[in-house]
């Protein structure tokens, strides 16, 4: 069973570490970012972002995910040559699709009101080429992932980020310093302008890479092609059309699913421009504390879901396709165990830490407060979204696609009925957005999770996946408060109280969780290095 699990785990695991790497350096760039550009400039980056990532979602985002999924079904029929006409054919639809939909944003983002305001329009301009370029970095993200590798995929993510991060700095600063002169919006505009300079920098190196390796594994390729005895090739016209009805599909689900970020951005500003008569850069400078602290922050757990996704898609479709159903469903335990017991305790921890948190990655005293409640609020989204994601992978990888979108439709209407009125006749503002973040990612893994049992007659260990989890987690919470508080009081350092804080309770947590038997020895053995892993824990007595 150990040797069988492995490979999963250990390239979701990968995929994960790289995930958490980027999703760190995103962290801390973008605490020098604010301090370059602002809250303002932050709300003007985060609205032409919002559009970026809409039309990026509709034109190519999903094809990673699609492509892995089609692909992964041919190579485990051993049909190589069919699995390389695919990559070819998404190729080639990636530059249809994505090239219209970057000369798109760059002409509509010149249309005052049409998809941003006149302040972001700048920004969304810089952004257009990036989608193009994205598109082809997702084939052969999706190409790679299909062949269950997920190295190459993960250096190509930490290589992206990084240039983004230095990039976008040094961009805003340096086009901040040519309107030095002007007025503090002006200087907002283009300090948001050089971070989106900043994506299509990382987008561009990562592409470059990704390419690279490519090529250097043509032999191989070719070899194995050579090796096709499957006697079944299929014509240019046939894979257009199933790349066209599983792409479609994954678009959808995938758009409605992030669609609710801009939704939720426009009910916002609208409401409170044209209802409540607030200053359009106060309204961005909100916005900018909610999207660029309080979210960024809540996202950084959810890499992990994102990428147990990534891995699981190939994986499950490959079992499925073989007719596998018992092994498809314990894929699917073991990715939703694996991440329940990380997005739990991280949901809890940054709500009980989440002041020191938001003090450490944006230094200074600055809408501190406001960002740490958000965060707060945030923070039960961890353990939603980490769920609704791997389960939309795990419908998309048995061929349900169409169920994701049908529930990320319902949620999303939910959730704006539930917006609207918390917005029009309430003073939360802010906080209406995480209530309705909260219900629109809690509906989707209800909805999810009963379309995924009906689909593969699976049941949940509820006490071992969420109770037990649950418990050790509030235990857990407690003492990393209890030990922030005791340090500060008496070293007054933020730093050293949080670090200690942190390692305090995950010591507990991981204590508790094997007392619990929340994973037993056979789990720990299915995980990468599980043998020595198992013996360190023999020796301290914890299994």
């Amino acid at each position: 069973m150990a040797k069988k699990n492995d490979g999963f785990i250990m390239q979701a695991g990968i995929l994960a570490m790289a995930g958490i790497i980027c999703r760190i350096i995103g962290i801390l760039y973008r605490s020098p970012l604010a301090a370059v550009i602002g809250d303002e400039g932050n709300g003007y980056y985060g609205s032409a972002f919002n559009i970026y990532t809409i039309i990026l979602l509709i034109s190519s985002y999903s094809i990673p995910s699609a492509i892995s999924k089609v692909i992964a079904g041919k190579l485990a029929l051993k049909e190589y040559r069919n699995a390389q006409r695919i990559f070819h054919c998404a190729f080639i639809y990636v530059i249809v699709v994505g090239g219209a939909a970057s000369l798109f944003a760059f002409i509509a983002a010149g249309i005052p009101g049409l998809l941003v305001e006149e302040n972001a329009a700048d920004v969304l301009r810089i952004f257009a080429p990036t989608i193009f370029f994205s598109g082809l970095l997702g084939v052969l993200r999706g190409y790679f992932q299909a062949h269950k590798t997920m190295v190459q995929t993960s250096i190509s993510q930490i290589l992206e980020q990084i240039l983004n991060a230095v990039i976008s700095i040094l961009a805003a600063y340096l086009l901040k310093q040519t309107v030095i002169d002007k007025d503090l919006t002006t200087q907002a505009i283009y300090g948001a302008m050089g971070s989106a300079l900043g994506t299509g920098a990382g987008v561009l190196i990562a592409l470059a890479f990704m390419w690279l390796i490519y090529g250097m594994n043509r032999k191989v390729i070719a070899k194995r092609l050579r090796r096709d005895k499957s006697g079944n090739t299929l014509s240019y016209s046939e894979i257009f059309k199933i790349i066209f009805f599983l792409v479609t599909p994954f678009i959808l689900s995938t758009f409605i699913y992030n669609f609710s970020t801009s939704l939720d951005e426009t009910i916002y500003r609208k409401i409170l421009k044209l209802v409540k008569d607030v200053d359009v850069s106060q309204i961005a400078t909100w916005y900018g504390i909610y999207s660029g602290k309080a979210v960024v922050i809540s996202n950084i757990p959810i890499a992990i879901a994102s990428a147990m996704s990534a891995a699981m898609i190939p994986s499950i479709s490959g079992r499925f396709a073989t007719g596998d159903i018992k092994g498809t469903r314990a894929k699917v335990h073991t990715a939703i165990l694996t991440t329940m017991l990380i997005a739990i305790p991280a949901a809890v921890g940054i709500g009980a830490l989440a002041e020191p948190v938001v003090s450490f990655l944006f230094p200074g005293q600055t809408s501190l407060e406001m960002a740490a409640g958000l965060l707060r609020a945030l923070s039960i989204t961890v353990v939603f979204y980490s769920l609704s994601t791997l389960t939309n992978a795990v419908l998309q990888g048995i061929g349900r696609v169409n169920i994701p979108v049908i529930n990320a439709a319902v949620a999303l209407a939910v959730q704006t009925i539930v917006l609207v009125p918390c917005l029009w006749f309430t003073e939360l503002n802010l906080y209406s957005l995480a209530i309705a973040t909260i219900v629109y990612s809690l509906l989707m893994c209800i909805l999810n999770g009963i379309a995924v049992r009906k689909s593969l007659n699976y049941k949940q260990d509820v006490l071992k996946i969420f109770i037990l989890p649950a418990a050790a987690s509030v235990v857990m919470g407690a003492a990393a408060y209890g030990t922030y508080t005791g340090l500060f009081s008496l070293a007054e350092s933020n730093v050293i109280s949080l670090i200690a804080a942190v390692i305090v309770g995950a010591v507990i947590y991981g204590i508790l969780i094997l007392k619990m038997g929340v994973l037993k020895r056979d789990d720990i053995l299915a995980m990468p290095k599980g043998n020595k892993l198992a013996g360190m824990l023999e020796r301290l007595h914890l299994i």
